[in-house]
């Protein structure tokens, strides 16, 4: 029986895994970076220096203690839980929501560095238009400085969901069981650490070779002319 045969259904499991922390962690960081990127082009002073402050922080950290934090410490020590605990499945789908919240937080600071190149290429004299029809600052990014910052950083934002695909192996660390999670356990219980990589490797380029292609397809086809 080759390692296919025998690990076949838990392959396909373990990178639905991967599939779904890299969905919702995606997500989150979407809307969380987009809010910081709006805090720092925003002409509040504290605000720019909140999310300043929070983009030096998540990009200086290691998303390991990031991750472990949320386990021990928003778990463990401050009692908060993202699952039912009289749930049976209690643990599990509290370390992979907690993974999720982990990999978010950790994901928007670099979310919210793309926007925010995103919107120092939009034209200044955009802006000052839509000030001049009347709009606020937040109708003004929402609607005329942000669609084009989108625009323009397709392909950076494509690197970020490629790089949040291969760091949700980071989630193995508090017991959910992704890739890499089913990747040690083969490799301690077979003597083909090579196949076993390759298994692994060819899995995480079939994931993610589509991304780049599709945000790369995506970045030409919306770029904004210049």
């Amino acid at each position: 029986m080759n390692l296919l045969d025998k690990y076949g259904d838990q392959l396909i499991d373990v990178f639905w895994m991967t599939i779904k922390l890299t969905a919702l962690s995606a997500l989150g960081a979407l809307v969380i970076g987009t809010v910081l990127a709006a805090m720092r082009v925003s002409p509040v002073p504290v605000a720019r220096a909140i999310a300043a402050t929070y983009v030096t922080i998540f990009r200086n950290t290691p998303l390991t203690l990031i991750i472990i934090f949320c386990s021990f410490g928003l778990y463990q020590t401050m009692g908060v839980a993202l699952a039912q605990e009289t749930s049976p499945t209690f643990l599990a789908d509290n370390n992979f929501r907690l993974a999720v919240l982990g990999l978010a937080v950790y994901t928007a600071a670099f979310v919210c560095e793309s926007l925010r190149s995103g919107i120092n290429t939009v034209n200044v004299g955009q802006s000052e238009a839509g000030r001049s029809l009347g709009l606020t600052f937040s109708q003004n990014l929402r609607l005329v400085v942000l669609p084009q910052a989108f625009r323009a950083v397709l392909a950076p934002l494509g690197s970020v969901l490629i790089a949040l695909t291969k760091n949700t192996t980071i989630a193995s660390v508090i017991g959910v069981a992704e890739a890499s999670f089913l990747m040690k356990t083969m490799i301690e219980n077979e003597a083909a650490i090579f196949v076993v990589g390759g298994i692994f490797a060819l899995g995480f380029v079939i994931l993610t070779l589509p991304m780049g292609l599709l945000f790369g397809y995506l970045s030409k086809r919306f770029e904004v002319a210049r």
